[in-house]
């Protein structure tokens, strides 16, 4: 350890740049989307393998050391393309709700995140074959309308510059008027706002937090205030936005910080162009928390002693309840109560 500090120190680095290695299943190294992507990544080493699994679920590895140095993995999804929404996703008002894996992993390091606790590798997976998934959702809206998250298992925005994938969705949804997507995203990328058009049918979605959350627990993530630029450029282009306040996380000082970051997101961004917002206090089940406070002993997030019920770990119902009551509240200076979709936990439904 101290061998590793003095040359952390000296200014070298024991770790390979991200992405440094990059695997690739044998039967999609051809696939159109594997060709764009590889060519994002000349001087990677890259790799051939039969399954993804091989590398990324082995046993033994270390989930808070490979963020620091993830390869990649490009792999074919076989089946379950699109799944019914989880309890603990907000669903915003939509009955048909469902989600998509179309990456595993996220560029970003957020200690809350359930990712670390449901995953055995912090390695990035993304899945080539979104014909396969357009084919799935054109028959599930034989059916019935679909709105569909894309961004749950990984920020897909932040990836856009490598792969594309946001692009090809809303196109595919000018297509289909009864698809309705929805794009999560920390990111800052104007760039790549700009380079997608508006429609009606597509939702872009930030997830905002204060500074403080955002400088001690959110590791490699835009700033409060680029985000707050994506987004007003986001608007000025047209586009459909929602802001998730999501999740919070407890302090002392945690409502003077949410209230201060609410009035600085409205003080630039006009509140009648934001369609709505979600509010959600932190909570994590059971076993992914295990794992989470294995990987992160130091963090204050991860080791808050939580309480327990009904398989998920959370502030209790008083605090949790008194934390989205003055969250909602200070919304609703900006966004009318109704259009302020709550986990539904957090009301006790």
């Amino acid at each position: 350890m101290k061998g590793r500090n003095t040359l952390k120190n000296s200014g070298k680095d024991l770790y390979n740049p991200a992405f440094s290695h990059i695997y690739i299943e044998k039967e999609i190294i051809t696939h159109p989307n594997t060709t764009r992507i590889l060519s994002g990544f000349p001087g990677s080493r890259k790799i051939e393998i039969a399954r993804y699994m091989d590398v990324f679920s082995r046993s033994g590895q270390d989930f808070v050391m490979q963020k620091r140095s993830p390869s990649l993995i490009l792999a074919k999804k076989y089946d379950n393309f699109i799944y019914k929404g989880a309890p603990v996703c907000q669903d915003f008002g939509n009955h048909h709700f469902y989600y998509a894996t179309l990456v595993m992993n996220c560029i970003y390091d957020c200690e809350y995140c359930f990712l670390q606790g449901m995953y055995p590798s912090a390695n990035i997976v993304i899945f080539v074959n979104l014909e396969d998934y357009f084919s799935s959702v054109e028959k599930m809206l034989e059916k019935h309308p679909v709105y569909l998250c894309l961004s749950y298992d990984t920020d897909l925005m932040a990836l856009e510059h490598k792969t594309g994938y946001v692009r090809e969705w809303v196109s595919f949804a000018g297509q289909h008027q009864d698809l309705v997507i929805e794009v999560r995203t920390k990111s800052a990328s104007i760039k790549a706002v700009k380079s997608l058009p508006p429609l009606e049918n597509v939702i872009l979605a930030w997830t905002l937090t204060p500074d403080t959350v955002q400088k001690n627990h959110e590791h490699n993530t835009p700033p409060l205030q680029q985000r707050i630029s994506c987004i007003k450029e986001a608007v000025n282009r047209g586009f459909r936005v929602r802001i998730c306040f999501d999740p919070l996380i407890y302090s002392k000082d945690w409502l003077s910080s949410f209230s201060e970051m609410v009035d600085t997101v409205f003080a630039e961004v006009p509140a009648d162009r934001i369609i709505d917002a979600g509010l959600g206090v932190f909570r994590i089940s059971r076993d992914y928390l295990k794992r989470m406070r294995k990987n992160r002993p130091g963090s204050a997030i991860t080791q808050y002693p939580y309480e327990y019920d009904n398989g998920v770990y959370h502030y209790g119902r008083k605090l949790s309840g008194s934390m989205t009551e003055s969250a909602r509240d200070i919304i609703s200076k900006y966004i009318p109560y109704e259009k302020i979709y709550i986990w539904k936990e957090a009301e006790g439904r």
